[in-house]
């Protein structure tokens, strides 16, 4: 079964060990590691998380076995984990969008933000377990087995929390008009 990176799971060889090998190993992953960074660490520079992912994917790299996952699916876990660290690490209250123009003070009002705002509010509001099936799975692009192989539970685990972030999501999101 091919992953998102079109790699096939059985015979997936381990990272090389020198950095030119390493480095054509990683770079077919690394949008997907930049995207789960900005989705899990908001505020944070996902440069830097990804940056740091990679210098410990090096620094880990004999441990990799892929009898329990793809490249991908072993490198957004350990992104996922420095993302975590990188959330801690920040300070409370740290950067946000402004919404105040500048020039003359007042608030501004714009709809696409809004919306968006919305959205990542109510995902926020989701356990970190949901929130991690989430990010991993709608905004990642990892199959289900990916998923669970980032979260380190099994199929059936991840599917029942897509089920119930979905539902808490429909709840929190619900229009009445």
């Amino acid at each position: 079964m091919p992953t998102m990176t079109g790699e096939p799971v059985v015979g997936v060889q381990g990272p090389p060990g020198d950095g030119p090998g390493f480095v054509a190993w990683v770079r077919p992953h690394l949008v997907a590691m930049a995207r789960l960074a900005g989705r899990l660490a908001v505020g944070a520079d996902r440069d830097d998380i990804v940056q740091e992912a990679l210098a410990r994917a090096w620094a880990k790299r004999s441990q990799y076995d892929a009898s329990r996952g793809t490249p991908s699916a072993w490198l957004l876990a350990i992104t996922a984990d420095q993302a975590r660290k990188a959330v801690r690490r920040m300070r409370p209250g740290g950067t946000s969008l402004s919404l105040i123009d500048e020039v003359t003070g007042a608030p501004v009002s714009r709809p696409d933000l809004d919306a968006r705002m919305d959205v990542d509010h109510a995902i926020m509001s989701l356990s970190a377990r949901q929130r991690l099936a989430v990010d991993c799975y709608y905004f990642a692009d990892l199959s289900i087995a990916d998923t669970a192989a980032v979260m380190g539970c099994s199929e059936g685990t991840v599917k029942s929390t897509l089920s119930d972030a979905r539902n808490r999501l429909r709840t929190l999101l619900e229009v009445t008009e």
